[in-house]
This record gives structure tokens, sequence and C-alpha cells, in this order.
């Protein structure tokens, strides 16, 4: 699952985002470009819940990727 944040948000909506993630039980790996922020999330997201997600301010899209069949 990729996660793609809206234009320049603010540290403490992406600490939101991060936080949900940790207490779910997942690791991230951050990429942090001029103006947007993609947080990849590792392991089965199949779990998450991505209206939640996607209803977090910060948040622009949420991307599932499918596993190779």
């Amino acid at each position: 699952m990729l996660i793609i944040t809206k234009r320049n948000p603010p540290e403490e909506a992406l600490d939101q985002v991060k936080e949900y993630l940790v207490n779910k039980g997942f690791d991230f790996h951050q990429s942090t470009g001029a103006d947007r922020t993609i947080i990849g999330v590792i392991g089965d997201a199949s779990i998450l819940d991505e209206g939640l997600i996607s209803a977090m301010p910060s948040v622009h899209q949420v991307v599932r990727i499918k596993p190779d069949e």
C-alpha cells in the first residue's frame, strides 16, 4: 500500500498516519519529495482500513498494490 499526501502536509498530520500504522503493527518507508510525501506500508496491508486512512487530513490518495499471482 502506498499513501500519498496532499501538498506540503503539516508534520502533525503525517505523524497521525504513521502512528496509525505503528499501532496496527506495521512498518513503513517514508519518501519526502519537494511538496508531497509517499509512505510505503511494509507488510500485508489488506487488514488496514483504506477508508479511514483516506479520511485523514494529510492524505490525498491511497493505492493498494495487488500481490503477484
